[in-house]
């Protein structure tokens, strides 16, 4: 049987696959698993940083710069609040940065990723109406592999965005080019998060939940619609902090700590509606897709 485009829906009009999504993710406790997400995410967060900045420190000279262009990239996603917890709790560690601490970073962000990552496969499996009947060993595995795959993604795009965006600086000043094609040039940064983003769903759709039958897609309705959401939300709680930063002005210091972990809750269950979102599609369609 020939499989049918996802992007049909499975048939479903929009308002029926958000019925049924919502519907879903009520039961299945959705909204609390993005909590279990944002505390996965937050102690994996700080180890990756440290990874990257040590690793920044042993193989370049411009350490400094790119830390500063590393978190810069932070700032383009974080509330201020939230980005100026990062920014000191990052210089802190890059203070004490050493080749040592490098294997440290390595194991610590992989641990705490992956443990991450498996709460992703679990959600998936729910998501799907599939019960787990991999070993814990061959879940810890895939969560693993895919937490390899996504940092190795990660850092890819994390170079692309430091040292491309150097190189494109160095030949505008060589080339005497525009400051209007560098600017298009460093603008792409955003698109590259969004790719970034959408081939990370992918691979966590593709390799989470337990399919007898696999199809992999490069975009699903539900990681375009996680992602721009993502995005969405990310630039709304920015907007909404200038505006109206109550969380400071609550609990003080602490505000930080809850306004980051806001974001990496938003981060989480986007994560979620997307997998609930190609979930109710396969369900829903006659035949592959």
């Amino acid at each position: 049987m020939q499989a049918r485009s996802i992007w049909r829906l499975g048939g479903l009009s929009v308002w029926q696959l958000a019925r049924n999504a919502l519907r879903d993710m009520s039961a299945n406790n959705s909204f609390g698993r993005a909590s279990e997400l944002a505390f996965d995410f937050l102690f994996a967060l700080f180890p990756l940083l440290l990874f990257v900045l040590t690793l920044i420190g042993v193989f370049t000279s411009h350490r400094a710069d790119l830390q500063g262009d590393l978190l810069a990239y932070f700032s383009d996603f974080l509330p201020p609040t939230a980005f100026a917890l990062l920014n000191t709790t990052v210089t802190e560690l890059a203070a004490n940065a050493g080749s040592g601490k490098l294997t440290f970073g390595i194991v610590l962000a992989l641990w705490f990723a992956s443990g991450g990552v498996r709460s992703m496969i679990s959600a998936l499996n729910l998501a799907y109406r599939v019960e787990e009947l991999r070993s814990w060993i061959k879940v810890r595995a895939v969560a693993l592999f895919l937490t390899i795959l996504i940092s190795i993604l990660l850092l890819a795009a994390l170079a692309l965005v430091l040292i491309s965006g150097r190189a494109v600086d160095w030949i505008g000043a060589e080339m005497s080019l525009t400051p209007e094609v560098v600017a298009l040039w460093k603008a792409l940064q955003w698109p590259g998060a969004v790719v970034f983003m959408i081939l990370s769903k992918a691979l966590i759709y593709y390799f989470g939940p337990n399919l007898k039958n696999r199809r992999w897609h490069w975009i699903t309705p539900g990681s375009a619609f996680g992602t721009l959401l993502w995005l969405a939300a990310s630039l709304g709680l920015r907007a909404y902090l200038h505006f109206f930063n109550t969380y400071t002005a609550t609990y003080g210091s602490l505000g930080a700590v809850m306004i980051l972990l806001v974001w990496l809750y938003v981060t989480g269950l986007a994560f979620l509606i997307g997998g609930e979102i190609n979930a109710e599609i396969e369900r829903a369609a006659p035949g592959p897709i």
